[in-house]
């Protein structure tokens, strides 16, 4: 790929021609050359069919594209279109909506969110590295997401509220959990129960031992195996390297998108919406490190691999019975 791809229009140009976008998927995909899929025979044994845009393998007779086995797979929208979408949602800061997706490619609405769904899984958190791996401090925080309880519908509303329309803290919401390493990653996923068992689990599967950790005063904390500093915001919200102002700046990019870009977004999908934004947030732009558009697309493009979500899979009726 060209060095000097820097900006949406310049993708838009490159990859313009469908053999340009197959000749980079096979490329990021196979090093060495394509691979039967089937029979994982390797380049010397594939025939590429030019009229029909793909390998046929010589020994096992299979025939395959190079969207098989990854998010593009049995996906009928061509590459072209494919690789605008993945630029835009791992560039622009807030997100991209799947009606300005949809009116830009030229797709329906309903395709654009299913392409953004599965450009999403991509763009999960791939690293074994555990976050302060090197002795640095470690921030933790909780943050609830979700609508106001008096404009939910009836039949959303949690049970026990009552006629009042009031409830308290996470019954109306989804708890997502982050951890920021300072001048570093973050981690973050939905968890379904604000106490201190799965905040402990959450810990012990993000931080390294010997880590130190940040957390504000809030009681489910107590008992994390870690050096614990805590800073007590009903009196202060910063005392010298004691705060969790990393993470909260997290939160803020988070809901500005979640609020502003998505608007509304069930808790069923907000865990892929989670790694959307902290995909865009571990691969900034900084000092040290000064990636750029072309990087972070090149990034989630390499993650494609392996990668596989069906319409069931995503409307949640995966083992449902048709009759």
């Amino acid at each position: 790929m060209k060095n000097e791809l820097k900006t949406l229009s310049d993708a838009i140009r490159y990859f313009a021609v469908e053999q340009v976008c197959i000749d980079t998927v096979a490329a990021m995909r196979w090093p060495d050359g394509p691979q039967c899929p089937a029979c994982l025979m390797p380049d010397i044994r594939q025939h590429w069919l030019k009229n029909q845009r793909r390998w046929q393998c010589r020994d096992c007779g299979k025939q395959y594209s190079v969207k098989v086995n990854t998010l593009f797979e049995d996906s009928p929208i061509k590459l072209d279109k494919w690789m605008t979408a993945m630029w835009l949602l791992a560039n622009c800061k807030n997100g991209i909506s799947s009606y300005e997706i949809g009116r830009d490619i030229g797709v329906t609405q309903k395709s654009a969110w299913f392409m953004l769904q599965r450009i999403r899984l991509a763009m999960k958190n791939k690293s074994v590295l555990k976050l302060g791996f090197q002795g640095g401090p470690v921030e933790m925080d909780e943050t609830l997401v979700g609508g106001k309880l008096k404009n939910m519908h009836k039949s959303k509303k949690p049970k026990g509220t009552g006629h009042s329309g009031k409830a308290v803290g996470a019954m109306a919401k989804t708890i997502v959990v982050g951890m920021l390493e300072r001048k570093g990653r973050v981690r973050a996923e939905v968890i379904m129960e604000r106490s201190h068992l799965p905040f402990r689990a959450v810990a012990n599967k993000h931080i390294a031992p010997g880590a130190s950790l940040v957390t504000d005063e809030w009681g489910g904390y107590k008992g994390i195996n870690f050096e614990h500093a805590i800073i007590n915001h009903a009196v202060e919200y910063v005392n010298g390297q004691v705060h969790t102002n990393g993470i909260e700046n997290f939160w803020a990019l988070l809901k500005r998108g979640l609020h502003g870009t998505y608007i509304s977004v069930e808790p069923f999908h907000l865990d892929r919406y989670v790694d959307e934004q902290a995909f865009r947030f571990n691969n900034r732009a900084t000092k040290d490190n000064p990636l750029t558009d072309r990087d972070r697309f090149m990034l989630a493009l390499s993650q494609i691999s392996g990668k596989r979500l069906t319409d069931a899979e995503l409307t949640g009726k995966v083992g449902e019975t048709a009759f």
